[in-house]
C-alpha cells in the first residue's frame, strides 16, 4: 500500500554526492531521506565480489587524504576518516607511465618536491617547464576556497582558468613524452583534446601529488561510513525506491513519488542523478524547454571497458603503483580509436585485500570504450535486481575485447596470463545499468573550456527548492564530488558557517 513520508530534505540517488549531502545535512540537524533505485548504494563507489575477492567498479585511488589536506578535512568533519581502511601508494611513483616503443617507464612522485625531483631525473633539460607546471597547478588549486578548505587567499587565475589542458601542456614544452607523462593518469578524468579545461586537470593532479591512497578491500567503505553517519543522525536510506516523478506546485517541489506510488514530501530536494535525467522527472513549466534542450545536448565523457582479474594466490608481487600505458606519446586520443588501434591506452590498478601484503590479490585493467560499440545490445538491461542475459554474441564480444586487451598488456608484462585465476568483464552497458547514466559514462558531462557557460551546471535550478549535486556539478572524482556536495549544501546552510565548522573540526 502506497504511503506518504515527510522529511526536511529528500535526496534522489545514493552516489557519493547524495551521501555526502545527506551526511552534512543530517549532522546539521535535518531529517534526511535518500531514495536509491538499486539494491546497492554508492554509485561509482560500488564494489562486487568474485572468488571471495572484492573489486572496485570506479574508485581505485584517491588524493588529498594526508592529515590536514583537503579531502582529509572534509572526511574528518563528517566523522569517517578514522574508519577508512586504506594505504598510501608508493611515494616515489604512485602512477607509472609507459609507452609502447620504449622499455623505460616514468614515475609521478608524491609531494611537489619529490614530484619535481623525479621528473627532472627523467627530463633534465626541462627544469623550467616542470617548475612552471608545479607552480601553476598549485595556483589554480588554491583559487578554489571550497577545494582548499582553509585557503583564504585568492589567486587571479583568469588566464589559466580559461585555458584548455591540452593547449596548456602543448605551450609548456615541445617534449611530447613529458607532456604525456604530465597527463599520464588522465584516465581518471577522461580528458578530451581541445575541450578539457586546465582547472579540471589541475584540481585532480594536485590532489594526487599531495598524497595518493588506495582503499583496502574496496572503496564502498566510504558509502558505508557515510550511511552510518546519516542513520545515526536519524536519516533514512531507502533502497529499491526509484523516483518516478517530482511534483511541483507554487514554484516548489512538494513531493517525490516512487514507482510504487509512495510519496516523499520535504522542504528541499537534492538530485544526485544526471541533470538531464532529473529534468525528465518533472513537467514543471519553470524548467524551460531551452534549458532541457541544453542539458540533453551536452556531451557525456567516454565510457570504459574493464577486466577485473582474480590472481592466483602468491603469484604476482604487489606494487603500490598504478600503471598507465600509451601506444604513442599522446594522452589525448581518448575515445578517438579505431578497431585496429584499440586499446590505444589502458590503466592498470593492482590491489591487495590486506595491508602490507607482499602479493596482489586482484588487478583491474580499464580502457576507454565508446557506447556505440555496444549499441547492438542497448535495449537489454542486466542488474542483480533484474537479470537479463544479453546473449551469446555479447559474450563473444566481451571475450574478444578482453583477449585483445590482454595481448597488449603482455607486450609490457610477458606471460601475464599465467597469473590469472579468472577474470570478469564490464562494458559501457554494465556501467549504464549499475551507475545509472544513459551511456555508461563514468565521469559525467564533458567540460569545455571554450564554452564554459554551456557546460557549467549550477547546483541551483529554476525550481526554488530543487538542487543538483554529484560529478556533473563543479568536478568529478571523490574529492571533486565531495566539494560539489558541500557546495550544494551551502545553498541551504550559510557557506561561511559550514566551512568554519569543517575547519573547527580539524584544529587539533
Amino acid at each position: 500500500m502506497a504511503r506518504t513520508h515527510t522529511y526536511d530534505t529528500v535526496i534522489i540517488g545514493s552516489g557519493l554526492g547524495g551521501l555526502v549531502c545527506g551526511a552534512v545535512l543530517s549532522k546539521e540537524g535535518q531529517r534526511v531521506c535518500i531514495l536509491e533505485k538499486n539494491e546497492q548504494i554508492g554509485g561509482n563507489l560500488q564494489t562486487f565480489k568474485r572468488d571471495g575477492k572484492t573489486f572496485d567498479t570506479g574508485v581505485h585511488y584517491v588524493g588529498g587524504l594526508d592529515k590536514g589536506q583537503n579531502l582529509y578535512k572534509y572526511f574528518n568533519y563528517l566523522g569517517i576518516v578514522d574508519r577508512l581502511h586504506m594505504e598510501r601508494l608508493d611515494e616515489n611513483g604512485f602512477d607509472i607511465v609507459a609507452f609502447k616503443d620504449s622499455e623505460r617507464t616514468y614515475k609521478l612522485g608524491m609531494g611537489y618536491d619529490r614530484f619535481k625531483e623525479i621528473l627532472l631525473s627523467d627530463f633534465p633539460f626541462e627544469e623550467a617547464a616542470i617548475n612552471k607546471y608545479c607552480a601553476d597547478m598549485q595556483k589554480l588549486s588554491k583559487s578554489y576556497p571550497m577545494y582548499y578548505v582553509s585557503a583564504a587567499e585568492q589567486y587571479d587565475s583568469n588566464e589559466l582558468m580559461s585555458m584548455g589542458a591540452e593547449e596548456y601542456l602543448t605551450a609548456l614544452t615541445d617534449n611530447k613524452k613529458l607532456r604525456t607523462v604530465l597527463a599520464g593518469n588522465m584516465f581518471v578524468y577522461a580528458g578530451v583534446a581541445g575541450k578539457t579545461p586546465l582547472y579540471v586537470h589541475a584540481l585532480i593532479e594536485d590532489s594526487y601529488i599531495e598524497s595518493a591512497y588506495r582503499f583496502i578491500d574496496g572503496g564502498d567503505q566510504i558509502a558505508q561510513q557515510l550511511s552510518r553517519v546519516i542513520k545515526n543522525n536519524g536519516g533514512d536510506i531507502l533502497r529499491k525506491h526509484e523516483v518516478a516523478t517530482l511534483v511541483e506546485e507554487g514554484g516548489k517541489v512538494v513531493y517525490a513519488e516512487d514507482a510504487e506510488g509512495n510519496r516523499f514530501s520535504a522542504d528541499n530536494f537534492i538530485s544526485n542523478i544526471h541533470p538531464a535525467q532529473t529534468m525528465k522527472l518533472t513537467d514543471s513549466k519553470l524548467i524551460r524547454g531551452a534549458y532541457r534542450s541544453r542539458l540533453n545536448g551536452l556531451e557525456n565523457s567516454v565510457s570504459v571497458f574493464a577486466i577485473y582479474i582474480s590472481l592466483k594466490e602468491h603469484s604476482l608481487l604487489y606494487d603500490k603503483s598504478n600503471f598507465n600505458y600509451f601506444a604513442e606519446p599522446d594522452a589525448w586520443v581518448g575515445g578517438n580509436y579505431t578497431e585496429d588501434t584499440w586499446p590505444y591506452m589502458y590503466a592498470m590498478y593492482p590491489a591487495a585485500m590486506q595491508a602490507d601484503s607482499k602479493y596482489a590479490d586482484t588487478i583491474s585493467i580499464m580502457c576507454f570504450m565508446r557506447y556505440d560499440e555496444v549499441q547492438t545490445w542497448a535495449d537489454t538491461h542486466n542488474t542483480t535486481l533484474k537479470k537479463n542475459e544479453r546473449g551469446e554474441t555479447y559474450t563473444q564480444f566481451k571475450k574478444r575485447k578482453a583477449e585483445k586487451l590482454l595481448d597488449v598488456v603482455e607486450e609490457k608484462f610477458p606471460d601475464f596470463r599465467r597469473h590469472i585465476e579468472s577474470y570478469y568483464t564490464a562494458t559501457p552497458l554494465t556501467f549504464r545499468d549499475y551507475i545509472g547514466s544513459d551511456d555508461g559514462t563514468l565521469y559525467g558531462i564533458v567540460k569545455d573550456h571554450k564554452d564554459m557557460a554551456r557546460t557549467y551546471i549550477s547546483p541551483r535550478t529554476k525550481i526554488a527548492n530543487l538542487y543538483l549535486t554529484g560529478q556533473n556539478i563543479n568536478i568529478h572524482g571523490v574529492l571533486g564530488v565531495t566539494v560539489s556536495a558541500f557546495l550544494t549544501c551551502s545553498m541551504m546552510i550559510d557557506k561561511k558557517t559550514l566551512i568554519d565548522k569543517v575547519n573547527d573540526a580539524n584544529k587539533n
